[in-house]
């Protein structure tokens, strides 16, 4: 009988949803992404339709493209991310955009890294990945998107530029070599048409931030050019210059510019004054 409620409740609130016009696409089996919300700047309204639908596919059984998990390692949710940086001291968390969800992620846990605490939001839809760690140490990044369509934020540790003392005073071509960093890490040869549209200086939380929008035109394997464009966020703490630079197809960027906005508006970096030793993944002792 439960089961039948349930059952019914899903199915109302499918068949509500598909009358009022909202709609989403299952993503091919296998692939590593789900369906965005329907528009960056959506309503309150919206967003709760969306966690009601989930909810209802999880009651019936029904397989669901907005069931999302974060990694077993990774920090989300508003008051998971809120209590975490009162634990270490940090600013509050802010204001965290309607259809978002706050993620906290330390990159760096290998011994072939240092530690930095990585903080940002994403639309709350989008798949998360964290690095991954074995015996020869971390790889890989923390990134958030909606890889089916193209939609990506990704953490980049520029630590060839060392220490930036006054980020601001740096010249525009500076912050170009961080994002062409940012988003070569396969090769130079996987990009062409770069360029820094402008930039902005802002301060968070008395920390210096860049804030630069990009485009660029990628080169895939399958030898088609897509043209992207793009916001990236800069700054510099602890001993290298960070970047979590976002980007969609060109097709998508009036859709998906204020979501690529709040993204990198809500990065923050965090290594000086902090201890992160409990963080680290320590060696296994051997066995003898």
């Amino acid at each position: 009988m439960v089961s039948l409620v349930y059952l019914s409740v899903a199915g109302l609130t499918l068949l509500c949803l598909f009358q009022s016009g909202f709609g989403f696409s299952l993503e091919p089996k296998g692939a590593p992404s789900v369906s965005a919300l329907s528009d960056s700047n959506e309503s309150r309204r919206s967003f709760f339709s969306t966690i009601t639908t989930t909810a209802a596919a999880v009651a019936s059984g029904i397989s669901s493209p907005l069931l999302t998990a974060l990694p077993a390692n990774a920090v989300g949710g508003a008051s998971k991310v809120g209590a975490k940086l009162a634990g270490y001291g940090l600013p509050p968390l802010g204001r965290v955009p309607d259809g978002f969800s706050p993620l906290l992620e330390v990159y760096g846990k290998g011994k072939n890294r240092f530690p930095i605490l990585v903080q940002f939001a994403h639309p709350i839809t989008w798949v998360v990945v964290v690095p991954s760690n074995d015996v020869n140490g971390e790889d890989g990044t923390v990134q958030a998107g909606d890889y089916g369509k193209g939609d990506t934020a990704t953490f980049y540790l520029y630590d060839g530029a060392g220490k930036v003392k006054d980020l601001h005073e740096k010249p525009q071509s500076f912050y170009e070599t961080a994002i062409i960093k940012a988003i070569s890490q396969k090769g130079d040869n996987m990009y062409q048409s770069f360029k820094v549209i402008k930039s902005e200086k802002v301060d968070n939380d008395g920390k210096q931030y860049v804030i630069a929008d990009f485009k660029y035109e990628l080169l895939t394997g399958a030898g088609f050019i897509v043209e992207r464009r793009g916001v990236a966020s800069i700054t510099s703490q602890g001993g290298a210059v960070e970047v979590l630079w976002t980007a969609v197809t060109n097709q998508r960027y009036k859709k998906m510019e204020a979501t690529l906005r709040d993204i990198t508006a809500s990065f923050r970096c965090y290594a000086d004054g902090l201890n992160l030793s409990d963080e680290i993944i320590k060696e296994a002792e051997p066995d003898f």
